[in-house]
């Protein structure tokens, strides 16, 4: 049972309402409310702080231990894999340094403005994502269950990476690396020779594909499951539930080290990177605008996408965190500071991937280099070109990139009509440059492939699915936040059980992504089951707050919180431009989505190389079930509360929560309000105007109207019913 501190009376509201009790319609009326006002109703404040001394005790929910934790959960929540290979991937496709523009202007109208919105609700309303929309408008709370599907969804999929990390982690503890080369086989006889789907693609990718996934050659063939996978995937969630068990209070601690660590590896591989030869090759790469592609709307689109789950918006992980901050924490400051980490991050990680990537490219132009040149001579040799295309200046013996590209384009102007049956290759830098690669391509091959030319390898390799495995964390330690902390909250249960129970689901859940199939499952997932709903998602709270709450009422919480007043330029984001731009780029996504036809990457076996497959019937039908059970609860909780099956009616099932600021209050739920109005204000309070002791509770309601001709809809605004503003009580029954 929660016990509520005594409060001090905040002297101008108490004035105000009684002044509004003491109107001169009817004397002797308002003198018995005057007196009812002064004798039982004070507004309830909680202060905050730890150091208060008019506070008996503190309200019984968790707090960070300080304000760095915080700022890492969220900084480990918004920096996650993505910033590692997806940012750079974008960043190559889309013309280099010129893609930071727009991804830079879109962060500024949107990602800031929308993270902000997050941080401030859940620090205002101190609820997860179903307890603060619904307390905006209970019609409302279907978002908040739309955001734990999501996150339950994600968090599937997104251990399993972090099980193919934890596998990977265990094999770089092996000198040489286990993908540097081929495995070799017998042939039948004495004979050894090497594995020919490896020889026919590259050490690296069949490492990946057949003795990590052992993949099979289509969704359709799911094969069973791979038991070193599932092993890794237990080990994942065994990890994640033990962080996340105590809630904050042992996830807070393990930030430290999460949050934390990329960064060291990310500085070592920078200054790794940045002396291997071919590093500068790749950053200059990197830094060349490609400013035609500006004006493609899809690098628009994109850049819009990447900033909207770069930040975790809309998972309900941000909400959460922020809710177990103090009221008075200054979350304008965060919002800007974490956003600004998130894109230097990005940026510093590009730097480090490009570095890498033009060591690998010249090292493989290089290898290129050699085995034409050798063509060459053999050529020369069998009589086939003559020497005489080769100038003078230059000796094949020891021919450099420079050298061998002349000799290239003599004798491809020479002999240009059968230039095709010599089987030469222009070995260009820029060539190996454009095959962007992203996500497990990037990690588990390119990277891979990188390292196994550094110097002490395998110390390069710990460190770096160390790396990915605290990132992957730190995001997914936000993700189950953002089930967690609205289920606890909502439902009342133990959270430690609740913890167990989710993870063993999940895992269990998650066995479909480590069958032989699995990886085609989780590019399904991560396709079809977050992006469309999670922008849906973010539309209606940016509506639910600029429009239904309203941008101004929001504006003046958020001052009464921080003390200061956010920008005007809020008010106009939140009411009209990031909704605006929202939309746009849902309505782009959908149209994409209906004009290609739905793909997946297969590896075939045979050819020893991925190619594109149709989704069977069954696959795409999968697909269009996860957006529609991802969003299904908007709608379906709105119905319910229509249909009066979900609420407050008697029989619900359900108890109702009334909120003040800071206190969950349990309440009965049988109540029907007399109405008072003046001025603007409302006083709701019951017919009975019960004035007995805890646990019983006043049952009244103190709000200022948007605007004095609207009237409050007296539907929400009661106690009982997730109350709007701020609730009057007896001072006896501050103790619930």
């Amino acid at each position: 049972m929660l016990k509520v501190p005594k409060s001090p009376v905040r002297e101008k509201e108490t004035q105000e309402a009684t002044e509004l009790l003491s109107d001169e319609d009817d004397n002797e009326i308002e003198e018995e409310e005057e007196k009812e006002t002064k004798k039982a109703l004070e507004l309830v404040v909680v202060e905050e702080g730890k150091g208060d001394d008019n506070s008996e005790c503190e309200e019984d929910r968790p707090a960070w231990g300080n304000k760095l934790q915080y700022i890492l959960a969220q900084v480990g929540f918004s920096v996650g894999l993505g910033n590692i290979w997806r940012f750079p991937y974008m960043c190559q496709k889309n013309g280099g340094g010129a893609y930071l523009l727009p991804y830079f202007l879109l962060l500024l109208i949107v990602g800031i403005p929308l993270f902000f919105l997050e941080l401030a609700i859940g620090q205002h309303i101190r609820r997860g994502s179903i307890g603060v929309w619904t307390y905006i408008n209970p019609w409302l709370s279907g978002l908040g269950y739309a955001c734990c599907v999501i996150c339950f969804f994600v968090g599937l999929y997104y251990n399993v990476i972090i099980g193919w990390s934890i596998f990977y982690l265990f094999q770089s503890f092996q000198f040489p690396l286990p993908w540097s080369q081929c495995p070799q086989v017998s042939n039948g006889s004495s004979t050894i020779i090497e594995v020919q789907e490896c020889v026919q693609s590259s050490p690296t990718i069949y490492f990946w594909f057949r003795e990590t996934l052992d993949i099979s050659d289509s969704i359709s063939d799911g094969g069973g499951l791979n038991w070193k996978m599932v092993l890794c995937l237990l080990a994942a969630w065994v990890i994640v539930g033990l962080a996340m068990i105590k809630g904050i209070q042992s996830s807070g601690k393990v930030m430290y080290f999460s949050s934390l660590f990329p960064y060291v590896v990310l500085f070592c591989f920078f200054v790794k990177g940045i002396l291997l030869e071919g590093a500068v090759d790749g950053l200059q790469y990197m830094f060349t605008p490609k400013l035609s592609i500006m004006l493609d709307p899809t690098v628009w689109r994109e850049a819009a996408t990447q900033v909207f789950f770069a930040l975790g918006l809309g998972f309900g992980g941000v909400i959460a965190f922020s809710s177990y901050n103090s009221k008075d924490n200054d979350c304008h400051f965060d919002a800007l500071l974490v956003s600004l980490i998130n894109f230097f991050t990005s940026i510093f990680a590009t730097l480090v991937v490009f570095c890498v990537m033009g060591f690998k490219a010249n090292s493989l132009t290089e290898r290129c280099v050699k085995e034409n040149v050798e063509r060459l001579l053999y050529l020369i040799e069998m009589g086939s070109l003559s020497h005489d295309l080769v100038p003078q200046h230059v000796n094949l013996s020891v021919a450099s990139r420079t050298d061998y590209n002349l000799v290239y384009d003599v004798v491809k102007s020479v002999r240009d009509e059968d230039f095709d049956t010599l089987h030469l290759n222009p070995c260009l830098l820029e060539d190996e440059l454009d095959k962007a690669m992203q996500g497990t391509g990037l990690a588990f091959i390119a990277f891979t492939e990188a390292m196994t030319q550094f110097p002490a390898s395998p110390f390069w390799s710990v460190l770096f699915f160390l790396m990915l495995i605290n990132l992957g964390l730190g995001s997914m330690f936000g993700t189950m936040e953002g089930i967690i902390t609205p289920a606890v909250d909502t439902f009342k249960i133990r959270k430690e059980f609740f913890t167990v129970g989710m993870c063993t689901v999940a895992f269990l859940s998650g066995l479909l992504f480590v069958q032989h199939s699995g990886n085609y499952f989780v590019s399904m997932f991560d396709d079809y089951s977050a992006t469309l709903p999670l922008i849906i998602v973010v539309i209606l709270e940016n509506i639910a707050i600029g429009w239904i709450y309203g941008a101004n009422r929001f504006i003046d919480d958020i001052e009464e919180m921080i003390g200061k007043r956010p920008s005007k330029i809020y008010y106009y984001l939140w009411k009209y431009i990031s909704p605006l731009t929202m939309t746009l780029l849902l309505v782009a996504s959908v149209a994409q989505m209906c004009l290609s036809t739905p793909t997946y990457t297969a590896w075939n076996r045979t050819l020893a190389m991925e190619i594109d497959l149709p989704y069977p019937t069954w696959g795409l039908v999968v697909c269009g079930l996860l957006i529609i059970f991802a969003i299904c609860p908007i709608p379906i909780v709105a119905l319910l509360r229509a249909l009066k099956i979900m609420g407050n009616e008697p029989g619900s099932g359900l108890v109702p929560l009334g909120y003040e600021p800071g206190i969950a209050t349990q309440e009965p739920a049988h109540h029907r309000p007399s109405i008072l109005r003046r001025n603007g204000y409302t006083l709701a309070e019951d017919d009975d105007g019960s004035e007995q002791t805890s646990p019983s509770v006043s049952r009244r309601i103190y709000r200022e109207s948007e605007s004095d001709a609207g009237s409050p809809s007296f539907e929400f605004a009661p106690n009982g019913l997730y109350g709007l503003g701020y609730s009057l009580a007896p001072e006896d029954d501050r103790a619930v």
